[in-house]
């Protein structure tokens, strides 16, 4: 079997800079026509030599020419807007930034602290107290963002009761050192500060992060609107009761033609069923016939159709004691003589 040609042909560095190589496999009466395979290699690798060839000032120069050809585009002038834009470092270590007292920079500014979310108001009220009794030369604000709820008691009064926006968070306005930021920590109810971790493995701690005026005035409208809302559902709570109130004296009383008010229910005293009239006109015949030792029978009350002795009887408080057997055990009752008659079988 005929091996195929292998042919190369060297080409010159002018243009076109690439290499051709060409293989052809001379065709046989067993073997069908193929057809010719040819592959072509780009010039990088030339001008990689071309380049190496090259001192370092000359591609230098090159690399030069090719950035200020490009139109619009000065790279020193991206390099110093770098420079100029690359923040600095504020601390010179670690350890500064983890030292309170360089809060105080900052100056005045809104801190957050977490207290319980149960008894978060009690908390600052107990905080502030605190605060001007053992700082009276420092400038400070607490607040606590809440709305007035009012509700109307059965009794007519109106209850007010502060409803937290924000439960568990407590805002204070002061300059914050660590003296300051240590004695708030340890009050009681207190839960620390709102902030981030700062530190490193050796050591971390929470340091504050301040609230900034933008969300402080967030904060002070959405107060200011969660008020307002509360105060207008109670107004319509009250107009919404007021009107159940005027369709109810209508529904009780009519007036007529002439002005004059008459009730539409029937006020008429329900007549007793007779066995209880019976009963006490029963009893107030046989009153006169009570004796201390006679049995006798209670009318109403909480002993109503207990049957036992009397024991004594004072007509002018018109009190009677009665005695009954509960059980097995005697057992003394003052009741009213109108409730009381005789036992009769």
């Amino acid at each position: 079997m005929k091996q195929g040609l292998l042919l190369w042909s060297p080409c010159s560095l002018s243009p076109p800079s690439f290499h051709s190589i060409s293989l052809k496999i001379p065709s046989t009466k067993h073997t069908p026509r193929l057809a010719p395979i040819s592959a072509s290699l780009d010039s990088t690798d030339t001008q990689v030599q071309l380049q190496q060839q090259l001192s370092a000032r000359e591609r230098r120069q090159l690399r030069n020419e090719r950035r200020e050809s490009k139109s619009g585009y000065s790279w020193r002038e991206e390099v110093e807007e770098r420079l100029i834009k690359k923040p600095k470092k504020r601390y010179t270590s670690w350890t500064e930034e983890l030292n309170l007292d360089n809060l105080a920079h900052l100056g005045p500014q809104w801190w957050v602290v977490r207290v319980s979310r149960v008894r978060g108001l009690e908390t600052a009220e107990v905080t502030a107290r605190v605060l001007a009794r053992n700082f009276p030369n420092i400038e400070f604000k607490i607040y606590t963002p809440a709305v007035q709820e009012k509700k109307r008691l059965k009794n007519g009064s109106i209850s007010v009761k502060p409803k937290p926006l924000f439960p568990g968070c407590v805002f204070l306005r002061c300059v914050l050192n660590k003296e300051i930021h240590d004695f708030i920590r340890e009050c009681d109810g207190v839960g620390g500060f709102v902030g981030s971790k700062v530190g490193n493995t050796k050591r971390q701690i929470n340091k504050p992060r301040p609230v900034s005026v933008d969300d402080m005035e967030a904060i002070f409208r959405q107060a200011k609107v969660e008020q307002e809302k509360a105060d207008q559902a109670f107004q319509e709570e009250q107009q919404g009761e007021n009107a159940l109130m005027s369709d109810k004296m209508n529904i009780e009383y009519n007036v007529d033609s002439n002005g004059v008010t008459s009730s539409v229910l029937d006020t008429k005293p329900k007549r007793q069923t007779k066995k209880k009239s019976d009963t006490v006109a029963n009893g107030a015949k046989y009153s006169k016939q009570l004796v201390p030792g006679s049995t006798v029978r209670v009318l109403s009350g909480n002993f109503a159709e207990f049957i036992g002795s009397l024991k004594k009887l004072n007509r002018k408080t018109g009190k009677a004691t009665v005695g009954f057997t509960l059980f097995g055990k005697e057992t003394f009752v003052d009741l009213d003589v109108k409730d009381v008659v005789l036992e009769t079988k």
